[in-house]
Formats: structure tokens, sequence, C-alpha cells
């Protein structure tokens, strides 16, 4: 697998340099900032991958080029933002990048209510719980229909710990849930927040399945016809938040999207964190289903709690780490013995602890240098026992 590295460009605290250290060749990267309503132009993507070039590395991933609110909604503006993404697509193509990851997550990213969650080793991790959601969304947002999404459980211990919170507290945990996380689309205040929610209010899972797929139709053809890869990153968490759908949370979400158009352009982000949130995935038998679509990975671990998880490290926790490299060496080999050109699959380190040194300096949640210099050691060194001699993933 290609060992890659998140960098979130000239103003993340952790230099290109740092990433080579690491033993990462490739970098994942995108135009952060970028005007979603334009489209890429070349002569940014070139500049960029120019300095990225000069460390000594490779830009092996776009994540991401976001989808448009309008695409999701599938409004009248859609068309336009549509082609804008085709454009880009096509001139990222030109200058030798072919692999985009993208979400189809309605007005939130990938979302956590706790930045700073103490592990027994004194390491930070990121935690989401379902109970402070609830607790945000029924008494600080008090979102129309909210109580109708919480089972009475949740929804008493939701109360609970809303009334036990400073002010302080609540106000963290409102900036934590909409304020955006690092490679976030979108940083909401409370009213635009709500705003937004109310355009997608009246917004079902079908309808926006129907709104992904009128999308895919359009830009995967586009994506063939210049050799490139798109590769749909799971709901992280894989379940529906403030009321809002998600549709790519489980081995059928994936199956209606992949049989849909059956084209290898229409590929898949494995995202072992996000899937694994949910018992119910069985995460290897998913590697392998849909192994050939498999054209990035985000190896990260989890561990389950009552109504909640926490990242844990990259070999600990729910997600079987080891079957899920395997699976990826295989799916690599199959690919050599076809022909396929894009045999080797890009991976990196999805997000990392707070450790060591680490403390006390500024980082982008989930992505301090040493906590993914350690997750990487650790899957660098699972592959490496893989592909020693006689060793049968």
């Amino acid at each position: 697998m290609l060992q890659s590295w998140r960098w979130f460009g000239p103003q993340d605290p952790v230099l290109l340099d740092h990433v080579r250290h690491a033993g990462a060749s490739g970098v994942v990267t995108a135009l952060h900032g970028h005007d979603e309503s334009t489209p890429w132009a070349t002569e940014e993507i070139a500049a960029r991958k120019k300095t990225i070039e000069e460390a000594g590395l490779a830009w092996s991933v776009v994540e991401s080029i976001p989808v448009h609110p309008s695409v999701k909604l599938g409004d009248k503006n859609a068309k336009r933002h549509v082609s804008n993404y085709i454009c880009s697509i096509r001139n990222l193509a030109s200058v030798g990048i072919h692999t985009i990851c993208y979400n189809f997550m309605p007005v939130l990213d990938w979302t956590r209510t706790d930045l700073n969650y103490k592990l027994p080793s004194g390491a930070i991790a990121l935690r989401f719980d379902l109970v402070d959601l609830a607790a945000y969304d029924l008494f600080t947002l008090r979102r129309k229909d909210a109580d109708g999404d919480y089972c009475d459980a949740v929804k008493i211990r939701a109360e609970h710990r809303f009334s036990n919170m400073s002010r302080e507290a609540q106000l963290t945990l409102e900036n934590t849930l909409i304020a955006g996380l690092p490679g976030s689309e979108h940083s909401h205040g409370r009213r635009e927040f709500e705003v937004q929610i109310a355009r997608f209010s009246e917004l079902s899972a079908s309808d926006l399945r129907v709104n992904l797929l009128a999308f895919l139709h359009q830009v995967v053809p586009a994506a063939e016809e210049v050799g490139s890869r798109l590769c749909i990153h799971p709901d992280d968490p894989p379940f529906s938040l403030f009321g809002l759908p998600r549709i790519v949370g489980n081995r059928e979400d994936l199956a209606k999207i992949f049989g849909a158009i059956p084209s290898i352009a229409n590929g898949l982000t494995l995202c072992t964190g996000s899937l694994g949130v949910s018992q119910e995935n069985d995460l290897t038998s998913i590697a392998h289903k849909f192994g050939t679509r498999i054209h990035f990975a985000h190896l990260r671990n989890i561990t389950r709690q009552q109504d909640a998880f926490y990242e844990s490290g990259h070999l600990e926790g729910n997600v079987d780490m080891a079957a899920i490299i395997a699976a990826l060496l295989s799916e690599e080999r199959n690919r050599c013995s076809s022909g396929r050109s894009d045999w080797q699959i890009p991976m990196r380190p999805d997000h990392g602890h707070i450790l060591l040194d680490d403390f006390g300096k500024q980082t982008n949640p989930g992505y301090s240098a040493i906590g993914r210099l350690k997750g990487l050691a650790e899957l660098r060194g699972v592959v490496h026992a893989m592909q020693l001699p006689g060793t049968r993933p």
C-alpha cells in the first residue's frame, strides 16, 4: 500500500518535512478554503502539486472536492455545480492527479462531541457521544421534531447532562458540533446552522440517494474519460444527526451506489473508523465485497461505548485492523495479476492521539503529528509482517 499523510496546506502546523520524516511518500490534500462555487483552476492545482513535489513527496489523493449543497438538494442550481465539479476533475487529471475522495453528507461533515477525551494512558482522543448531541439538540438548539429522534432513555440522560453543564461547557459543545472540524466543508454559527437544517428538512434519505445517483451519473463518465477514480467517504458517524439524512453507512448503502453505476471509477474510500462505529458492519466482508472499488483507505480504529465511541489506538479497539490490511493486500495482488495499473491502494493513518510534545502545541483536532506518526508506524509494521515470505494474508 502507498503510505500517505493528510496535509492541510501551507497553514498546516504539521509541515511537509514532517510528513517525509514520518516515512510517508504520498500527500492527501486539497485546495482548502477554495470557493466551492467555482472549479479548481489548473494553475492553482499545479502550484500546490509543485510545492509538494519540491518537498520530495507526491500528491497521491485529493481529499476532497466539496460537493455543493445544491447538488445534495437537487435544486435548480445543481446542474451548474455539477459542471464545475466535472471541470475540477478534468483540471486535476491534466496535471496527473486522478484519485478524488468526496462525501455526500448534508450540512455537517464528520462530527464529534469531545475533542479532548482523556485516555487511561494520558493521551487525548476524539469522542462522539449521542447523549451530548441530544443535549445540544433538545435543550440548546431546540430543533423542531428533535424529540422524536431520540429514545426515552437517551432523552432522560441528555436532560440530566445538560442541567449539569456549565455555560462554558455548553458553548464548547456547540462549537465542537457546528463550527467545523478539519477538512469540513462548512463552519456554522447557530443561526446559520438552523437555516441550513431547515433547507434540508424536507429531504428524505431516498431523496438524497436519488440526488447522489444523479450526481454520479454525470461525473463518473467524465472521470472515466480522463482515467480518474472517485471514492465516496462513508458518513461519519454512519447515522442521522439533527434529523438530517445519511445514506452511506453500511454494506446495503454501498451496494445501491455501486449497483446503480457499475463503473470502477465509481469507487470507495474505505474508512474503517466511520464504518466501524456500527457493530452491524462486518468491515472485513465489506473490504472483500467492494475490494475492486477501494481506491483509498482511511485506517482508524474506534472503541464503542454505550451510545458513544472514541478513537482508540490504530491496532486497538473494535476494528480488526490486521484483517482489513490483509484484505487490502490481497486486493492489490489481484489487481497486479489482472494487469490493473492502479494496483497500489493509498492509505493514511486516519487521525491520531495527542501525545508527548504535541501537548500544548497548535494542532488540528485528530491531526497531531506524533499520534499519526505512531499510527503509521503500527500500520506499517502490520503491512511489513504480512508481506514476509511465507506469510499469507
